[in-house]
């Protein structure tokens, strides 16, 4: 088991000063949840103006800046971090110059697929048949053995579908391979499972061993990014009490500290395979914010802190949307006056805008959290808007 290096029982009190690598909108969302707790924030981030930056003082460098790095630790007491790409180098410093209690060795394993599969297998929970391929040989042969379809990933990198390849011919296999591997990356082949349902489970788990499990929720991709979260996911309880089982199960094994989002295929039987792992927080939590007595973001400044864990008990039936470059002026627009589409279908919704300053199609600018009786209601409402286009709930 990996642990964390922060002390077992260790509780920082309010007026403590949190460092976030990274200064994007999940670091945004960690500072105004941990604010009204009492803690303070420093983020290190490149970007000027970034939307975490925006919300707390900013040291403005890159990310592998060993100089930074070290003003980070100086300036604060805790150091957490809102993306997986952290550089090696720098997370070793910190780990030396000041307290970070999820650690790196986590990161080591789902920065890369391989490891994030092996340990994932290690604690004892199912994922996608797989193979490693380092040949073209090999592409064949393992296309053969796992069927088709299936997907080629690099094992490094890839994000809201790039670095991967679906294949659905075995006559693809060689044009899969040699299209990924020219960038010089090993590649994993994963079985494509024939699944309902996508669903993702956020555990967290503390600095004193405590673990909570958020209760799951049922994910729509649009173009490989996610579209929108549906509260409770549309699955037999049983199913979703599986999935906190293993999701909790992973995180145990793991060592994890802070948040865990573990995202799983659910087939035709309700077996669940888990696809992938997400060490911060996660697009699929967003639903906490108003959904849950405690949000993700609360919950992960409580765990790295020492705190107890908050309640994960879901308040109300809620669907998350994305709200993408495209989206963000009709939505604007839409909140600028009153809804009778949503007093008619008696929806809520809560709007969360990350302070981006450009636009682009694809890039996610802020989510909606819709508060309902019934999710069918909240998607409704996604559908009457004319926003999302051809979104599939």
């Amino acid at each position: 088991m990996n642990e964390a290096c922060e002390p077992a029982g260790r509780v920082r009190p309010p007026g403590t000063r949190i460092g976030i690598l990274g200064g994007g909108q999940l670091g945004r969302m960690l500072v105004l949840a941990g604010t009204s707790l009492g803690y303070r924030f420093v983020t290190l981030d490149p970007a000027p103006d970034s939307p975490c930056g925006q919300v707390s003082e900013q040291i403005r460098a890159a990310y592998d800046d060993e100089h930074a790095a070290r003003e980070l630790a100086g300036r604060c007491d805790v150091i957490t971090y809102e993306f997986e790409n952290v550089d090696a180098g720098v997370a070793a410093l910190l780990e030396r110059e000041s307290s970070v209690p999820q650690g790196s060795s986590l990161l080591y394993t789902t920065q890369h697929r391989l490891r994030e599969k092996r340990a994932i297998e290690a604690a004892g929970v199912p994922v996608a048949p797989y193979r490693e391929i380092n040949s073209v040989t090999e592409m064949v042969q393992a296309v053969a053995e796992l069927g088709v379809p299936c997907v080629l990933k690099t094992t490094v990198g890839g994000y809201d579908g790039k670095g991967q390849a679906v294949i659905r011919q075995p006559e693809e296999a060689v044009a899969a391979y040699e299209r990924l591997a020219g960038s010089g990356a090993e590649l994993v082949l994963e079985q494509f499972i024939r699944f309902r349902c996508e669903i993702s489970v956020i555990v967290a788990r503390s600095t004193n061993g405590e673990a909570k499990a958020f209760p799951p929720a049922e994910n729509i991709h649009v173009n490989n990014i996610l579209h929108t979260s549906i509260v409770p996911a549309r699955v037999p309880e049983s199913v979703q009490e599986e999935a906190r089982r293993l999701a909790l199960a992973v995180a145990e094994s793991l060592g994890a500290v802070g948040l865990l989002a573990v995202e799983m295929f659910v087939d035709e039987n309700g077996q669940l395979y888990v696809n992938e792992l997400a060490p911060r927080p996660h697009n699929s939590g967003h639903y906490t914010m108003e959904g849950c007595a405690t949000s993700q973001f609360e919950q992960h400044i409580r765990a790295i802190c020492g705190l107890p864990l908050g309640s994960t008990k879901l308040l109300t039936p809620v669907v998350m949307v994305n709200v993408l470059g495209e989206h963000l002026e009709d939505v604007v627009q839409r909140f600028a006056q009153p809804d009778a589409e949503a007093e008619r279908l008696d929806v809520v919704p809560k709007l969360h805008l990350y302070g981006k300053s450009e636009a682009k199609p694809g890039r996610k600018m802020g989510h909606i959290n819709l508060l309902c009786q019934d999710a069918e209601q909240a998607l409704e409402w996604i559908e009457q808007t004319n926003i999302w286009g051809d979104g599939k709930s």
